[in-house]
């Protein structure tokens, strides 16, 4: 038996499918913030402030497991090019996970906003204010977010070129529920 898991573990496909489904809300969210001025302004605010830093948690938990737990291996014929494009891809996803909600905290203490989260928490501020820091991590946080956006629908639309194109397995290495064939492989 190799030393390479078959499939990640299910605390490392719980936490990518929790994530997926947060990180898709923050970028409606996100959108829906810049574009209103009405009274669902604040509570989109506190929503989007409380899930980024549990998204900043989460990103870290997800990569102590990555290095506890490694990752299937990608298929042994797949193409040089799509192997490093996997590995580019999934290096800018962890880092705009990570980037973002620090970015918008940075963002939030430079301007001398209070971090306040559901349920009262406040993060102290770090940062001093600065008004040209301010506009420097707004503007940081804000075009990066379509980065963001462009790297989800290009590992969503990996993620189906896998499951229905090629059907290597790679999409059932983070799959949460099991295939037909992996119900097989373990008897």
């Amino acid at each position: 038996m190799s030393g390479s898991p078959h499939r990640f573990a299910l605390l490392q496909r719980l936490l990518h499918w929790l994530m997926a489904a947060c990180i898709i809300a923050m970028l409606f969210i996100g959108v829906g913030m810049v574009s209103t001025v009405t009274p669902k302004y604040l509570p989109l605010i506190l929503i989007h402030k409380t899930l980024g830093v549990t998204l900043l948690a989460l990103v870290l938990l997800r990569l102590v497991l990555r290095l506890y737990y490694g990752a299937p291996p990608l298929p042994a014929d797949l193409p040089t090019e799509i192997k490093l494009g996997a590995k580019l891809s999934h290096q800018a996803l962890y880092g705009l996970m990570f980037a973002m909600p620090v970015l918008g905290i940075g963002m939030l203490w430079a301007a001398d906003y209070p971090i306040v989260l559901y349920g009262g928490v406040r993060i102290p501020p770090l940062l001093p204010q600065s008004d040209s820091m301010h506009t420097l991590l707004w503007n940081a946080h804000f075009y990066l977010g379509f980065a963001f956006f462009a790297v989800v629908v290009l590992h969503v639309a990996a993620a189906l070129f896998h499951a229905l194109i090629r059907r290597d397995g790679v999409f059932r290495t983070i799959a949460l529920l099991p295939f037909r064939d992996d119900a097989k492989s373990n008897e």
